[in-house]
């Protein structure tokens, strides 16, 4: 009568205790800026690894093929594809071939993400503005709405990825905070829209995760040492921080979990506010 979910399955099996073997992601922003390992690159090795079959979403492809290769080079399963996240027919037609090859999707990671122009509500650029709130949050209804019928029939695990920017105020520019929050309650939106479908919808919020995206803009190791002080835990994150986050949320261990904001920022979104705060890199 009070049977749980460890009394189904075997404990010491690592994958029958994830429950996503055979099971179809979609990872969206799955290669890298730069070699290395960010955050949807990570996502997708890790649900790999959990035996997923993965498809990688990225506008460069090059860099979804290198996340294939290293999926392929561990036994595991992958497809990748070019893709504007932001321009509706090209995901609709990228979709549509994802969709005659697998019918059926488990796991949805909208990972997409990019800083977008810096300044205030006084100077920014409205052409670069208009852009990366395609980017950020358009994408995320996008490539959620192909996605959601191919879940429905089954119930499925969709994990946006926001940002510790999206909940603490104090970024230097409008437009990145402004998105993340966005993609963090539209994720809310989305968990009470599709719980009745068994689609669970939740949002990982990173912190000052050391990726090779933050590289990209200028990340020394001054500021690496400022941004491991201003954390409760004294320690530096990376991508695969944020991507056993997503496996969690996409496994079977959070199949009671949706509508959740999980910060992944080794508890800097508790520390006070009115401790002196570096430059962001998130």
């Amino acid at each position: 009568m009070f049977e749980t979910l460890a009394d189904q399955i075997d404990l010491s099996d690592g994958k029958a205790l994830l429950g996503l073997d055979g099971r179809v992601a979609v990872v969206t922003g799955a290669g890298s800026v730069l070699p290395g390992i960010g955050n949807g690159r990570a996502a997708a090795i890790l649900l790999a690894r959990a035996g997923a079959k993965l498809v990688l979403l990225d506008h460069d492809l090059a860099a979804a093929e290198h996340t294939r290769e290293i999926i392929e080079s561990e036994g595991g399963e992958a497809i990748s594809f070019a893709v504007d996240v932001a321009d509706t027919q090209d995901v609709a037609d990228v979709m549509a071939k994802v969709a005659a090859i697998h019918p059926r999707i488990d796991v949805l990671v909208n990972n997409v993400g990019i800083a977008g122009p810096g300044g205030h509500a006084d100077v920014v650029d409205t052409e670069k503005w208009d852009h990366a709130m395609a980017v950020n949050v358009k994408s995320v209804m996008l490539v959620s709405r192909h996605v959601i019928p191919l879940m429905r029939p089954e119930g499925g695990s969709i994990i946006n990825i926001s940002s510790g920017a999206g909940i603490r105020s104090g970024h230097p520019a409008l437009l990145y905070p402004t998105t993340k929050a966005a993609v963090l309650h539209m994720s809310r939106a989305m968990a009470a829209h599709h719980g009745e479908d068994g689609i669970r919808v939740n949002c990982v919020a990173p912190g000052a995760v050391n990726t090779p995206m933050v590289q990209s803009r200028g990340m020394d190791e001054h500021l690496r040492e400022l941004r491991v002080e201003r954390s409760l835990l004294k320690t530096e994150g990376y991508g695969w921080d944020t991507g056993m986050a997503v496996l969690f949320l996409a496994s079977r261990l959070s199949r009671w979990v949706t509508g959740i904001v999980l910060p992944v920022d080794a508890g800097y979104s508790t520390a006070s506010m009115a401790v002196a705060t570096p430059p962001r890199f998130d």
